[in-house]
């Protein structure tokens, strides 16, 4: 807690005294452009990889970069969803995966989970990610980034089940978009939904 507050206190220091109008501005609302899902994983930081300041993306993390498929049933992902669609207008959304996941280790196996029953529970939802783990085959020499990809697609198809999501996708102001953060290299894989592969950035842009 001390290596917290010592944090807190530079940021008062030295960070927020020379962008004090820029904070006030925030004060008075939000108008992200994006939303982000991804991990919470500890390694990854979404405004340090896409160089965000604050106020322009809202994030939304949990174990795994997961969506749950739409129902009925209350989820804070469905809220921070229907938050993010609705009220705040977001023009896109993008889950973002990364490489070394654990919970995609997790899911590739299970016996990993004995004794966590809660998180063993919330990763049963992307049980067909295990199943058809090969379906986006990557060209990096990693054997689980395979299966971290292809929990992205699965992801994204269960966001395009939300009603409100797919009116607007359909309106055209609304995109949905899939990456794979590398930890280690710090490249990011962008997904391309007509060769159903990741590719590099340099090539999604090609």
């Amino acid at each position: 807690m001390k290596r917290l507050l010592k944090g807190v206190r530079r940021f008062q220091d030295t960070v927020h005294p020379p962008m004090r109008s820029f904070f006030e501005e925030l004060a008075g609302g939000q108008k992200p452009h994006t939303m982000f899902i991804t991990c919470a994983d500890s390694r990854i930081d979404p405004s340090l990889i896409t160089q965000s300041a604050p106020g322009e993306i809202f994030v939304h993390r949990n174990a795994g970069n997961m969506v749950p498929a739409f129902s009925d049933a209350p989820s804070s992902e469905a809220a921070s969803l229907e938050f993010a669609v609705c009220v705040l207008g977001v023009a896109d959304i993008v889950v973002c995966g990364h490489s070394h996941c654990g919970a995609v280790a997790g899911m590739a196996n299970p016996e990993m989970l004995r004794g966590l029953d809660h998180v063993a529970s919330w990763l049963d939802q992307a049980g067909r990610t295990v199943r058809d783990g090969t379906k986006t085959a990557s060209d990096i020499d990693d054997p689980l980034l395979p299966l971290a990809e292809h929990n992205v697609v699965v992801q994204l198809d269960h966001l395009r089940g939300y009603p409100f999501v797919k009116e607007r996708i359909a309106s055209g102001d609304l995109s949905v978009n899939g990456l794979v953060y590398l930890i280690g290299t710090g490249e990011i894989r962008v997904h391309q939904p007509n060769e159903e592969r990741f590719v590099s950035l340099a090539l999604a842009f090609d």
